[in-house]
């Protein structure tokens, strides 16, 4: 099959974060050749207009949309699906709304929350905090961006006056240059379902926790920048991944897996994705966020969780593929 391979449009001097999306488009495209396709690399920015142009020409029978942003924002990042859903072309990955709705969120926590999943208590920018919101950590968020974009330990405040944090969150903002969010910390463990679909319904991968070896007293256990692109750092260092969890973890684990399922099926989730926790002191799981499109590079966590399923990248893609609509 011609297979159109699209990816973001590169900057001049790329963050490490985009020299990875790069990179996974050709590593895409490479497992896509020795399969027997014909892959091109196809870059989208904000001329809609001249990609639009690029998709007729080339005429793919697929396109593996890995677009992880649009414009150097992930707030566009519905703009891949909305295109190619335009253009009729069957694509891999989320439709337009279901991409716009786990891109947002806000937005994606309001459904989790609306359909009784648990996601921790949050307070948006311009609005009072709701009557759960108490005094504790808060960990500030860019409301649209992926790949722990704007997230470091001055990420996660201690509040003791809640009335405080719509101007905390706009000081934040500030310093971003971004639309932010407040989300209650939730000390505990951090783990993390991948799924592929699998004909009519979804696999789940097995779980990865992402472990925080080392971090000193006071330290935020977060999956920040630093620990996803930043080599040299401690946090790069101490936040392994690893598979073999207890036998004790048996309940816990089917638990996120059921959660994983249903938020699956609210967003209307297709191809792949992966959803993340935490859980707390007490055992009881959070949903953080969803990725409608997580990364397919060797390296990253999805493949991890496909080859300890007995997956090849290979394999990943033929499944997503066959699942493009």
């Amino acid at each position: 099959m011609r297979i159109a391979v699209l990816h973001d449009e590169p900057r001049a001097a790329p963050r490490p974060d985009e020299q990875d999306s790069l990179d996974q488009a050709r590593s895409v495209a490479r497992h896509l050749t020795a399969a027997g396709h014909e892959p091109m690399l196809l870059p989208l920015g904000l001329d809609l207009a001249a990609a639009r142009r690029a998709l007729l020409g080339l005429a793919p029978d697929r396109v593996v949309n890995l677009v992880e942003s649009v414009g150097g924002t992930g707030r566009l990042i519905h703009l891949a699906p909305a295109l190619l859903e335009e253009l009729r072309i069957p694509f891999t990955g989320a439709r337009c709304a279901a991409m716009f709705a786990t891109t947002h969120k806000v937005q994606a926590k309001r459904l989790l929350a609306g359909a009784g999943l648990p996601t921790p208590a949050w307070v948006e920018t311009g609005r009072e905090p709701q009557p759960d919101a108490a005094p504790g950590r808060w960990i500030l968020k860019p409301v649209c961006e992926d790949a722990s974009i704007g997230l470091d330990d001055s990420a996660v405040v201690e509040v003791g006056d809640i009335h405080r944090l719509p101007a905390i969150l706009a000081g934040r903002a500030a310093c971003l240059g971004d639309e932010v969010f407040a989300e209650r910390y939730i000390e505990g463990r951090e783990l993390n379902l991948s799924l592929l679909e699998k004909g009519d319904g979804v696999e789940v991968l097995p779980p990865a926790e992402i472990a925080f070896e080392g971090f000193p007293p006071g330290k935020p256990r977060i999956v920040g920048y630093a620990a996803k692109w930043e080599a040299g750092s401690f946090e790069y260092a101490h936040t392994p991944r690893r598979f073999d969890l207890p036998a004790m973890d048996g309940p816990l684990l089917a638990q996120l897996e059921g959660l994983a399922r249903r938020a699956w099926s609210l967003f209307g989730l297709s191809g792949y994705a992966r959803v993340d926790f935490r859980v707390d002191a007490g055992g009881c799981p959070w949903i953080l966020e969803l990725n409608a499109n997580p990364c397919l590079s060797e390296d990253a966590g999805f493949a991890a969780a496909a080859a300890r399923a007995n997956l090849a990248p290979r394999d990943v893609l033929a499944r997503i593929l066959a699942a493009a609509r």
